[in-house]
């Protein structure tokens, strides 16, 4: 009798301990089992940014779980038109069509910049050119240049290398560098260049080719690969990205970066948007080699 007691009162025991969702920490009492998820997802130049955040956030509050996916912009703010995501990362600003589409379905989209970044212009380190003009760059990439000695540089081939186009790098360039920011402007990438999937593609392929020339976003440039100061003209100085070139406006080829969410958000979203344009949050936009909206 008493074994049987004493083996119903462990199983008793079990299944309290089983229901009880909860544990102590100095003192309070705090859910183990998280009370708010965060999906998260969209442009690759962010999705690092948004899994160390993601990460550093967690860790303060228990209570949230974040999942953060890349896939490109354009990616995530189709997943915000249709309902998927709470939060769509870009790297580019939403264009009037997505806008629409998401008015449409009864989303009213609402722009976040939450750190700046730079787009800077690698080559392989052998090359001997390092420096262009926007509009070099911009030949360069529309197939009207196609020889680095046109350039300053040896008698070899330009490898021309690019972001996919559902990128919003890739956009961004095209429109900014490419087209020169000139609205009227229709110029295309030329048909043979390289699109890459993911920015580490673009380092590897430049690192390994010498006539490779590419983009990145500062926080994905490594020192196996050269980068190029630019001008926007001839007679303008040759600038080369940084922090400081960004925020003084003198690197010519620099952006916002941003995340979207529907008008109306939930507690945990809106604490979460909160505290990414506080100093801890954006300390880590300096660490991953973007630049802070707020110093």
């Amino acid at each position: 009798m008493r074994r049987a007691l004493w083996f119903f009162a462990v199983i008793i025991l079990i299944l309290f301990l089983s229901s009880c969702a909860s544990r102590t920490v100095q003192g309070e009492t705090l859910s183990t089992e998280p009370s708010y998820y965060i999906q998260n997802k969209g442009s690759d130049t962010i999705v690092n940014l948004a899994l160390r955040w993601a990460e550093a956030y967690q860790q303060a509050h228990p209570e949230v779980r974040i999942s953060v996916t890349g896939g490109g912009s354009g990616t995530g703010i189709a997943a915000l038109i249709d309902g998927t995501v709470d939060i769509a990362n870009a790297s580019r600003a939403m264009k009037k069509e997505e806008i629409e589409a998401a008015r449409a379905k009864g989303i009213e989209p609402v722009e976040h910049v939450i750190a700046r970044d730079a787009i800077a212009v690698i080559v392989n380190p052998s090359n001997p050119v390092s420096q262009l003009t926007l509009e070099q760059i911009s030949l360069i990439y529309q197939g009207k240049i196609n020889n680095w000695r046109e350039v300053g540089g040896e008698d070899r081939p330009i490898v021309r290398l690019s972001r996919e186009t559902n990128s919003g790098t890739h956009v961004y360039f095209l429109e900014a560098v490419v087209r020169l920011g000139q609205k009227d402007n229709k110029a295309l990438f030329s048909p043979d260049t390289l699109l890459l999937p993911s920015s580490e593609g673009i380092i590897t392929e430049v690192r390994d080719n010498p006539n490779a020339i590419g983009y990145d976003g500062l926080g994905y440039v490594t020192p196996e690969v050269k980068v190029l100061a630019v001008a926007k003209t001839a007679d303008d100085p040759y600038i080369l990205p940084s922090v400081e070139t960004v925020n003084s406006g003198a690197y010519p080829i620099s952006r916002d970066l941003y995340m979207y969410t529907q008008k109306e958000v939930n507690a945990a979203v809106q604490a979460y948007l909160d505290w990414l344009l506080s100093p801890e949050a954006q300390k880590i936009v300096l660490e991953l080699g973007f630049v802070p909206v707020r110093q």
